[in-house]
């Protein structure tokens, strides 16, 4: 069989790490393009590691892979989305909290046959929540700490003024649904719009959100009351070279890449 061919908006600490990964070698895929805002910077970071890849626009991407992984700033979501779904291809979304606000892409990709990959990220227990809503999920709550420097810039702080520069001791910087939350922090919590998606949706999904100068990882807490389990889970996440993000991000895409081919697949 021809391998599948994949496509990558974005090479920021995600992308790059995906593109290594797939360049080192993975069962029935292989790297076929890249859509990038800075070209020549692009070109010789894939020089530098030996990287053989188109470089394409983002609306280009389907035209060259069946899979396209939407790793670029939620700004351009729609613009490299939209092409991919209409295109029947299978997208691997990474800003799941931009898809909250587009539920007519969800429609769309019914209509043209292409498929969203959500991947768990830091996000443990997914499983578990999304085998609870095959039954009655009654609430699910978040907690979220992260170093300071992790939320600095976030719309919501910016609007309201808050300010985490210089803090001694943990502050709450935000409590509400899920919805709201990826408003007012893009690029922090995706995971509470994934979380969402699997569960009782954004808008009965709450979440609060610390700045947390005693923290050096990114923390979730998630509570989970069903008809069928109880659970709590804990996670501490070492931050990538983007603070915003944790390491194990980058690494779950690349284990829902291996997952496509595999002939074992574990978990729901």
């Amino acid at each position: 069989m021809k391998p599948m061919k994949v496509a990558i908006a974005g090479l920021g600490t995600i992308g790059r790490s995906v593109a290594r990964s797939l360049h080192k070698g993975m069962a029935g895929l292989e790297l076929a393009a890249v859509a990038v805002r800075d070209r020549e910077k692009a070109l010789g970071w894939l020089e530098q590691e030996g990287i053989k890849a188109t470089l394409a626009g983002l609306e280009e991407l389907p035209r060259h892979a069946d899979i396209v992984i939407e790793a670029a700033p939620a700004a351009v979501f729609e613009q490299v989305v939209r092409p991919a779904i209409d295109a029947g291809k299978t997208v691997v979304v990474l800003s799941s909290g931009a898809l909250l606000h587009k539920p007519e892409l969800l429609q769309l990709a019914q209509a043209k046959g292409a498929r969203l990959s959500l991947p768990s990220g830091g996000l443990l227990g997914l499983d578990a929540v999304l085998a609870a809503a095959e039954g009655t999920i009654e609430s699910v709550r978040m907690v979220t700490r992260k170093p300071p420097g992790g939320l600095a810039g976030a719309p919501h702080l910016v609007k309201n003024g808050i300010s985490v520069d210089g803090l001694r001791e943990p502050l709450c910087v935000f409590s509400g649904t899920a919805r709201e939350a990826v408003v007012g922090f893009p690029a922090n919590v995706n995971v509470v719009a994934t979380l969402s998606l699997a569960g009782i949706g954004p808008d009965r999904t709450t979440i609060e959100i610390w700045a947390d100068p005693t923290v050096k990882r990114n923390c979730h807490k998630i509570h989970v009351e069903s008809d069928a389990a109880r659970f709590t889970v804990e996670t501490e996440l070492l931050p990538s070279e983007n603070p915003k993000t944790s390491r194990i991000v980058a690494l779950s895409v690349i284990a829902a890449l291996r997952k496509l081919n595999a002939s074992l697949r574990i978990g729901t």
